[in-house]
């Protein structure tokens, strides 16, 4: 009995080294996929595409379309101060083809593994992005690029992001001190070179802010409730499902319920499914609109579980929330590896009300008490505190971290390129010393 206890792991811990196991095992298979390449570009002679020789300065890469509210901000700034950026993304249909930039060239460059392909290749000075996971899996950073930045596309946890996630960014913006504590303790733990961390803000959300603020009051309209859960398998619909959906629409309320994008492709099955059962419009409306700001801007109260849209909708929109106990699997993310509760978790109650199995059939009444109950004000000025610094100067920050990066990598290789001419030239005068001698 007493070895069968000193084998036993507890389930967190299982679940850890489970994650680690695959990454290992994720790492191996793209090395040897890798060195497949190098074989057969070998036995071509030497034939492939091969680095660009003309250095771009500044590249932005978006994986997807969805990740335009991050980058439009920034891209503005940039078109701004005339400086020329490369934005590279993995959406044909990119909001970024319909602006009207001078200064930002724009390119869409596949999907998957043909889009890193690209990336993997990139010959750039610095290079800013949304995507984590970076030489972890497919997106291996290039030896041609000096410096990557990483910007978070949401103002919660950077460890809700599977593990690794932001381990290989030199550079890393963040909205919060709370953030900044967990990257060191993660570089500590993990025996990282500790990165630059620096605080600029949320510049998707002071623009939000600013088109809030413009669009004018919100006509009357009946009473909406949004559902906008996360995917994966803590999230609502993969949880609650069906009995969630017909509590919601049992209180009589204009019910929308707005997936996750990745959820289309990850957990399509199940969509299909409760898409098809719902489809009565006078019912429920689901929701997939690339921007999500009228969605928000419309609804009184929002439902959902870890998705960083909570923020967005009490933050900006100053309305109440209600958030389920979705037995959240600490097992696949950086948070797994760090020892306390996350901050989404513990803000949470003091932003609105929990939804669970033992007031799930009084959803009416919860809905009703978030919205009338002016107590929750308070924790959305503590949430705004901690997690939104610089408001309204996000994006003016990002740049200006990008093009200091920029301006330092510059003088780097300078002063290296001048250091390098200067000993040649000590150790040419040397040798000609001796052989005068």
């Amino acid at each position: 009995m007493n070895q069968l206890m000193a084998l036993y792991i507890d389930p967190g811990t299982g679940g850890m080294l489970f994650t680690i196991l695959f990454g290992i095992f994720g790492v191996a298979v793209f090395g040897v996929r890798k060195l497949i390449v190098k074989l057969k570009f070998l036995a071509s002679g030497g034939k492939k595409g091969v680095t660009s020789d003309k250095k771009l300065p500044i590249v932005i890469f978006a994986e997807h379309k969805r990740y335009w509210n991050t980058f439009g901000p920034l891209l503005d700034e940039f078109e701004k101060r005339k400086q020329k950026v490369v934005y590279m993304t993995c959406s044909e249909d990119d909001p970024v083809f319909k602006q009207k930039y001078e200064y930002i060239n724009a390119e869409f460059i596949g999907e998957g593994n043909k889009a890193f392909a690209k990336l993997n290749m990139l010959n750039a000075t610095v290079v800013l992005s949304s995507t984590p996971s970076l030489d972890v899996f497919q997106w291996k950073r290039s030896k041609n690029v000096d410096c990557y930045i990483h910007i978070p596309h949401m103002a919660n946890d950077i460890t809700t992001y599977r593990m690794f996630g932001t381990d290989h960014y030199d550079v890393i913006i963040l909205s919060g001190e709370y953030l900044v504590k967990q990257i060191r303790q993660l570089e500590e733990m993990r025996d990282i070179k500790p990165r630059d961390l620096v605080l600029c803000g949320v510049p998707y959300l002071d623009a939000m802010k600013e088109r809030l603020e413009s669009s004018g009051p919100i006509p009357d309209h009946e009473r909406t409730v949004l559902l906008a859960p996360s995917w994966g398998e803590s999230g609502i619909l993969s949880r609650f499902g069906e009995s969630l959906i017909d509590s919601l629409i049992s209180t009589g309320y204009r019910i929308i319920v707005r997936p996750h994008p990745q959820s289309f492709s990850s957990e399509k099955e199940m969509l299909d499914r409760l898409m098809a059962k719902y489809n009565d419009e006078s019912k429920l409306i689901w929701n997939r609109d690339n921007d999500n700001f009228e969605v928000l801007r419309q609804s009184d109260i929002l439902i959902s579980d870890f998705s960083g849209v909570f923020f967005d909708f009490s933050l900006v929109f100053n309305k109440p929330i209600i958030y389920t106990d979705t037995k959240f699997d600490y097992g696949p993310y950086d948070a797994s590896w760090i020892d306390e509760p996350l901050w989404t978790f513990s803000i949470l109650p003091e932003l609105g009300l929990e939804l669970n199995e033992d007031n799930a059939d009084k959803i009416k009444e919860l809905i009703d008490r978030c919205i009338e109950d002016p107590s929750f004000e308070k924790g959305r000025d503590k949430a705004r505190e901690e997690a939104w610094c610089h408001i309204g100067e996000g994006a003016k920050r990002a740049v200006d971290l990008v093009m200091q990066k920029y301006s330092e990598t510059l003088a780097n290789k300078e002063a290296e390129a001048k250091a390098l001419e200067e000993a040649e030239a000590a150790k040419h005068k040397k040798k000609k010393t001796k052989s005068g001698k």
